[in-house]
């Protein structure tokens, strides 16, 4: 019984890895069709537009309050670290790189895939089980084209813009509570800020978030091209595009970094 019972989990969990490469795979393969689909679509830039702006401005007020607390948060936290052992003028310092380098990018991403990732796999899920997507495959439009493309493009524009924004915010944030919490200078606080800027490290931080729109964009379209089963159907890929874009977003995240602040940017 207890050998049967093995088996079994050994199969289960044969399957499920299987299962996983061929999604991996078959994820690979949509991204590839949506890439050879990009050229010569900057033509119609109002579909283009109009995913810009739901994906970026609609999630610019949700994107406000991360931003805020992220940032005063941060301060918080280091101004708890940095007691007895570091000057509180380098509070700006590590605020600026946290946020600039790390925080914004991530925390921005992670927040805009909960919405954006679940409203696109949503909304083209809704349309393949009501084979709407089939309908313009049958009049010779081309759903990757017409659906996947603008909002990979518009992912690739708005993240990192979306990422500017987000830094301002936090570090907005981080200054307030500094100045109103912890009794930090105005000057001190700025001359912190400035004093170990580097370039690199926003373009660093805007290199990650470019890579992240297209996770999340890619992510809610493929799973909702593929979406089968009714209601019931949608629901289960709005989940897993939400989920693989955060899971993809992090292990993004630490390659990234490693490439760029240890090989490019050295």
């Amino acid at each position: 019984m207890n050998s049967n019972q093995a088996t079994l989990g050994a199969h289960a969990i044969g399957q499920k890895v299987v299962g996983g490469i061929e999604q991996v795979g078959s994820a690979s393969l949509f991204f590839l069709r949506v890439v050879r689909a990009v050229p010569g679509f900057w033509k119609k830039s109002h579909l283009i537009f109009e995913q810009m702006v739901a994906i970026g401005v609609e999630s610019m007020p949700l994107v406000f309050v991360t931003s805020i607390f992220t940032g005063g948060v941060a301060a918080v936290q280091a101004a708890y670290q940095f007691q007895d052992y570091v000057p509180m003028r380098y509070l700006g310092s590590v605020i600026g790189k946290s946020v600039v380098i790390e925080l914004g990018p991530v925390l921005t991403a992670l927040v805009v895939a909960g919405r954006v990732g679940a409203s696109i796999a949503a909304e083209l899920g809704t349309m393949r089980v009501t084979e709407q997507i089939d309908a313009l495959e049958t009049i010779g439009i081309s759903p990757i084209r017409f659906l996947a493309v603008p909002r990979l493009l518009a992912g690739m524009i708005m993240l990192p813009l979306i990422t500017v924004f987000s830094d301002f915010l936090a570090i907005g944030g981080a200054y307030v509570v500094a100045i109103l919490s912890l009794d930090v200078a105005t000057n001190t606080f700025m001359e912190g800020l400035r004093l170990f800027f580097h370039l690199r490290d926003v373009l660093g931080g805007l290199v990650k978030s470019l890579f992240f729109g297209v996770v999340i964009t890619m992510m809610g379209c493929y799973f909702g091209f593929n979406a089968e089963g009714g209601a019931e159907g949608v629901g289960k890929a709005t989940t897993r595009a939400v989920v693989s874009s955060c899971l993809l977003i992090l292990i993004l995240d630490y390659m990234l970094a490693s490439l760029l602040f240890r090989v490019i940017f050295v």
